[in-house]
């Protein structure tokens, strides 16, 4: 994978957040810092889409005929069937 370099600016502010959480030993340097960053919002995004996604998916199946006894009942067997309860 190519290395890209890039320049960056910050307030001095934030290069004192950066430069503490360096000293905190969460990271070795700036550049693992913001490639953290990086990947959080790419897991973010990511899990945003898949929300929006399946929102849409709901949008566009309608309104359902079942009642909320039989939908909470729907739901407990999905819940028991994978394990989260």
């Amino acid at each position: 994978m190519a290395v890209i370099r890039k320049t960056v600016t910050f307030t001095e502010q934030q290069d004192k957040w950066i430069k503490a959480q360096i000293e905190a030993g969460e990271f070795t340097n700036d550049s693992e810092y913001l490639r953290n960053l990086v990947r959080q919002d790419q897991a973010n995004n990511a899990q945003f889409l898949a929300l929006k996604q399946e929102l849409i998916d709901g949008l566009k199946s309608g309104v359902s005929n079942k009642s909320l006894p039989e939908i909470m009942e729907t739901v407990e067997k999905r819940m028991k069937a994978d394990g989260r309860i």
